[in-house]
């Protein structure tokens, strides 16, 4: 049985899903990466950038090159680098919105004129000096026992 197209859409960007292989995915769009470069970009341990470049091998996005003892990866195609850049023009579109959004809340409800007294208490601190944490309930053992469970005939969700 063939896999609907949004199955396989899907199944894509999940591929895509990791900051890891997007990183390198950026690195690769100038060219072929040497997998050394790539380690000193990325800074991660060599078996989690190895993990991450077999993901995107295995799916066909990258393709690695050997010459002598030196691997370099490189994009399989221009589409991908197409992808992050229409990519890059969509989340610079959604934070435009959101910076707009906020400065639409920020002249919405200005915040109160002057600075605040220094003797004014802050909204998070007790109104006095009692400590928020009894000492002997912070070295009680937390209990292990069940909620509640309420009785009757009540629906289950």
């Amino acid at each position: 049985m063939q896999v609907p197209l949004y199955q396989a859409k899907a199944e894509f960007f999940r591929m895509l899903g990791h900051p890891v292989r997007i990183r390198v995915l950026e690195l690769l769009q100038s060219g072929p990466v040497a997998v050394r470069d790539l380690l000193t970009e990325i800074e991660i341990e060599p078996s989690s950038l190895s993990q991450q470049l077999a993901v995107l091998r295995r799916s066909g996005i990258v393709v690695s090159i050997r010459e002598g003892s030196t691997v370099s990866y490189a994009l399989a195609g221009g589409d991908v680098a197409e992808l992050l850049r229409a990519a890059r023009r969509i989340l610079t579109e959604l934070l435009a919105g959101q910076n707009e959004l906020l400065a639409e809340l920020r002249q919405a409800d200005p915040p109160l004129p002057g600075p605040r007294p220094a003797d004014a208490p802050m909204a998070d601190a007790p109104l006095d000096d009692t400590p928020l944490i009894d000492a002997p309930l912070a070295d009680a053992p937390l209990s292990r026992s069940p909620l509640p469970v309420p009785q009757g005939g009540g629906a289950r969700a």
